[in-house]
């Protein structure tokens, strides 16, 4: 069994951060779990653009206020409280925090845990590995 605090986490090299965002990373890749599990705060007034290429997502919006923006299409959607996004075709997006987001990611394959978007917005499929 795997038992780890949110708080705890978030002082350690699982909390990685970005301009726009920092992750606690609470699964990764080597607690063979098949996924990673994130949980994830978008900075107020930011939009981040993302194209995951190597790695499908599904993410659920725990608070704040945002909307994304599918690149292919350029429809924009709500986000908030409740709302579920998955990128099941490794869609490139821009995700806009109206508010602070607070989100609960997983992703597929999972990640090593100290990941950062390359200049294509994507994280490699391969990079060094968090402490546990």
């Amino acid at each position: 069994m795997i038992l780890r605090d949110l708080t705890e986490a978030s002082k350690t090299t699982r909390k990685v951060a970005a301009d726009n965002w920092n992750s606690v990373r609470l699964l990764l890749k080597a607690d063979n779990m098949g996924f990673s599990l994130h949980i994830t705060t978008i900075y107020a007034g930011t939009t981040t653009r993302m194209h995951y290429t190597n790695h499908l997502e599904a993410v659920y919006c725990i608070k704040g206020e945002g909307k994304i923006l599918e690149r292919s299409t350029q429809r924009v959607h709500p986000i908030k409280p409740g709302t579920l996004y998955a990128l099941d075709r490794h869609d490139e997006h821009e995700l806009t925090a109206i508010s602070e987001l607070i989100l609960a990611c997983v992703f597929n394959p999972p990640l090593h845990g100290l990941e950062t978007h390359d200049a294509s917005g994507a994280y490699p499929l391969d990079a060094a590995s968090a402490g546990s």
